[in-house]
C-alpha cells in the first residue's frame, strides 16, 4: 500500500491540462479560461456623473448660496455637447457625461429650483462625485486570467470589457464503466442476489459538477469478452473510471482484461480508509482509475481523486480543499491507513466549525455520507482525539 499523497502526486502526474476551444461569452459560465482576458475598452470612456444633480465649476459654488443658470441636461445615453460657462449648471443624472468646463456635482438634495435657476445651498469640492474616464478599467488592462473558473462576477467583468468570444479549457471527456454481474440500473427489475447501481451514477454528478462530461459506459457483466467491448469505448474518453472489479477476487475479471488491453499499472492499494483498493494506470493513452465496489469507497475516491484530476485537466491551480475545524465528539487511535470520517459540520456560538463524525462508518452505508457535510481527515497513527481538538477536513 502507497500512502494517499503519493497517491495524489502519482496520478496528477499522469494526467495533462487539455486543449483549448473557443465559446461565446454567454456559454462561458462554469468553464476555465485557457487565455487571459484585455479589456478592449475604457470604462467610463469620459468622466460621468455618480449621482443625480447638476454640474458645475467647483469655483462657481466656493460661496453659497449660488445661484446659477441652467442650459441644458446630460441623462445617461445622452450628453450636453457645449462647454460650461462661468455661472452656468447643466442638469445631470447618473451615469451621464460630465460637460467640458464642469469638475464637481452638487446632488439635488443640496439645490432648489426656479424654473431655469438652480440655488445651490452646499458647496462641494473639485471632483465630488466625478467618477474619472478610466475609473473602473482602461483598455488593454488585465482582466480575468487564464486558469481563472468563470463565475457570474468574471462574467460581467469580461462582458463590461467588449470581449464576445473566449478561449477555454476543454470539458474532460469521463468515460465510467461499473462492473458485476450483481449490478442493475435504477428502475430495472431486481433479481435474487442482485443490487441496484449507485457508483456509475454519483461518479458521473461528480465528474459533471467538477467541470466536465461523463460518458457512462454502463455496466459490463463478468465475463471477458463483454468487458473488452465495453472497456473499448473508452478510447474517445480523456479518462477511463472503473468501479468494482479491482480485488483478487476469483470474480473479479476487470485486473485481467484492462492488462490484456495494455494497461501500464501505476499502483493498486492505497494506505486509506475507505478506498484501499484503488487502481491507478494507463490505457493506451488514457489515464485510467479503479475505484472500490463499495458506494462509499467510491464516492470518497471520486471526491479525493476525480476531482483533483479534473482540476488539472482544466488548468485549475491544484486546492486539496483542506480546511480546520474543532472535533465535536472524541474518536479512538487510528491504525496504518490514513482515514475518511463522514461527519457533519455545524459552527458552534462563536462561528467556529465544528465537525462531529457519525457514529457509524460502515463503507457500504450511503445514508449517512448524504447527510455528511464533510470528512475528518486522521492521519496514519494519529493519537486518540478529543471533542474540541482541532482537526482537518474536506467539504462535501
Amino acid at each position: 500500500m502507497i500512502p494517499v499523497d503519493e497517491a495524489r502526486q502519482r496520478i496528477l502526474g499522469g494526467v495533462n491540462r487539455l486543449a483549448a476551444e473557443q465559446v461565446a461569452i454567454s456559454e462561458a459560465a462554469g468553464r476555465v479560461l485557457a487565455q487571459s482576458v484585455v479589456s478592449r475598452i475604457t470604462k467610463p470612456p469620459h468622466p460621468v456623473s455618480a449621482m443625480d444633480g447638476y454640474a458645475v465649476r467647483a469655483a462657481d459654488v466656493a460661496a453659497v448660496p449660488a445661484t446659477l443658470d441652467v442650459v441644458g441636461e446630460a441623462p445617461a445615453g445622452g450628453s450636453y455637447d457645449k462647454a460650461l460657462e462661468p455661472g452656468q449648471a447643466v442638469r445631470i443624472f447618473t451615469g451621464g457625461p460630465v460637460p467640458n468646463g464642469a469638475d464637481t456635482i452638487i446632488i439635488q438634495e443640496n439645490t432648489t429650483r426656479d424654473s431655469a435657476v438652480v440655488t445651490v445651498q452646499k458647496s462641494a469640492a473639485e471632483g465630488t462625485y466625478v467618477r474619472r474616464k478610466g475609473l473602473d478599467f482602461a483598455e488593454g488592462d488585465a482582466g480575468p486570467q487564464a486558469g481563472c473558473l468563470l463565475g457570474p462576477r468574471e462574467i460581467g467583468l469580461i462582458a463590461a470589457m467588449n470581449v464576445p468570444w473566449l478561449k477555454v479549457t476543454r470539458r474532460p471527456r469521463i468515460a465510467i464503466l461499473g462492473t458485476g454481474d450483481e449490478i442493475v440500473m435504477p428502475g430495472e427489475p431486481l433479481g435474487l442476489n442482485q443490487i441496484v447501481s449507485s457508483n456509475s451514477l454519483s461518479l458521473a454528478a461528480i465528474a459533471r459538477d467538477a467541470g466536465a462530461e461523463p460518458i457512462n459506459l454502463g455496466i459490463a457483466p463478468d465475463n471477458e469478452d463483454a468487458l473488452r467491448s465495453m472497456v473499448s469505448g473508452a478510447k474517445r474518453a480523456d479518462m477511463l473510471v472503473v468501479t468494482g472489479g479491482m480485488s483478487v477476487g476469483e470474480h473479479d475479471l476487470v485486473r485481467k482484461v484492462l492488462a490484456d488491453e495494455g494497461l501500464d499499472l501505476d499502483f493498486w492499494k492505497i494506505a486509506m480508509r475507505p478506498g484501499k483498493p484503488l487502481a491507478f494506470g494507463v490505457l493506451g493513452d488514457t489515464p485510467m482509475l479503479g475505484f472500490p465496489g463499495n458506494p462509499v469507497s467510491t464516492m470518497v475516491c471520486g471526491h479525493l481523486f476525480l476531482r483533483a484530476c479534473i482540476g488539472k485537466m482544466l488548468g485549475l491551480p491544484p486546492d486539496d480543499g483542506e480546511e480546520t475545524a474543532t472535533l465535536g465528539a472524541d474518536l479512538g487511535a487510528n491504525d496504518e491507513r490514513q482515514d475518511y470520517m463522514r461527519a457533519s459540520l455545524d459552527r458552534d456560538a462563536q462561528g467556529h466549525l465544528v465537525a462531529t463524525p457519525f457514529n457509524r462508518q460502515d463503507s457500504s452505508m450511503l445514508a449517512t455520507l448524504a447527510l455528511s457535510s464533510c470528512l475528518i481527515i486522521r492521519p496514519p497513527h494519529a493519537e486518540p482525539a478529543r471533542s474540541g481538538d482541532l482537526v482537518s477536513v474536506i467539504r462535501l
